[in-house]
């Protein structure tokens, strides 16, 4: 079946079966929390279920002590064991953060969003070029799209929800500041968009296995599986990669737009992808609590190489 070129959201009559009716409810109380508590207290309560979720979620504690081992063993293990705990209670403040990002109206999101880089943007635009928003996995990532849009809508790269209602959610709740949406692997939709001069968001931090990928470093970890698709985009012609990630701190969040990449891509595949890494990696030492440790990120070994986890 042919991939749909963009999508947006549309509502019909099937999403109200009684199958749906817990999404209804939590999307629902989701809505509720965050149109009605002050941020702070939705921050607070998130640290707290964070908490929580690490004595239900054994199997992803696991996984991000063991990702946290590979990627900054510099640290010890008190160190790591802190940063993890920040960690999960970053997952928890992402819950309060999703339904911000959805729900919230504009003047709300622009309350609590400090931007910084706009004048990258600003360049991009005055030139006709198009913007590949070279972004990662943030726990603060559905933050991220929704505030650049908030500065000038573009289009987002995703993964579709099999479940219709939290489908319809998640696309509503990401075109509230921007154009539509591009399903991740539908590649000719995402190069239409930079042909058009529209600001493409695009995150290639995650493990995707080794089709399309090359063995370079990120972190600690010497041979991390890596997909070339940046590259791939970054050659549109009149195209410019912009990082551009989210930080949350101590009163909102911070929207950083950064230069962009220099001499990039270069058309070889590993130096391009070690560049590419090296921005991420940078862009996480800042706030490495609200990356998304959860992910088996070095689960592909090349041959010869023991599986990680």
């Amino acid at each position: 079946m042919a991939l749909q070129p963009a999508f947006q959201a549309s509502f019909s009559l099937a999403l109200l079966h009684p199958r749906y009716l817990a999404n209804w409810l939590g999307l629902s109380l989701l809505w509720l929390l965050v149109t009605f508590l002050p941020w702070r207290a939705q921050m607070a309560i998130g640290r707290g279920l964070g908490r929580l979720s690490m004595r239900v979620l054994g199997s992803r504690v696991k996984i991000a002590q063991r990702n946290l081992a590979l990627a900054l063993p510099e640290l010890d293990q008190a160190e790591r064991e802190r940063l993890l705990i920040a960690n999960f209670e970053s997952v928890g403040c992402a819950v309060f953060e999703t339904g911000m990002a959805w729900f919230w109206p504009d003047w709300r999101m622009r309350a609590l969003t400090r931007m910084e880089g706009t004048e990258h943007v600003d360049a991009a635009v005055n030139q006709g070029q198009g913007m590949l928003l070279l972004s990662a996995h943030f726990l603060t990532l559905e933050l991220n799209a929704r505030q650049f849009g908030l500065y000038r809508p573009g289009v987002g790269v995703y993964r579709p929800n099999t479940n219709a209602v939290l489908e319809y959610a998640q696309v509503s709740g990401r075109c509230r500041s921007n154009k539509y949406l591009v399903d991740r692997l539908n590649i000719k939709g995402m190069l239409k968009a930079l042909r058009q001069g529209d600001a493409l968001w695009y995150a290639p931090d995650h493990d995707y296995g080794s089709h399309a990928s090359v063995f370079v470093p990120f972190f600690a970890v010497e041979q991390a599986a890596t997909i070339t698709g940046t590259a791939t985009l970054a050659r549109v012609k009149k195209t410019v990669t912009l990082p551009c990630f989210t930080v949350r701190e101590a009163n909102g969040y911070r929207l950083l737009i950064q230069a962009p990449m220099a001499n990039f891509p270069i058309g070889d595949d590993r130096q391009d992808a070690m560049a590419s890494n090296q921005v991420i990696e940078a862009a996480i030492r800042l706030a490495p609590e609200q990356y998304m440790w959860l992910h088996r990120r070095f689960k592909t070994t090349p041959e010869g190489v023991a599986y990680r986890y």
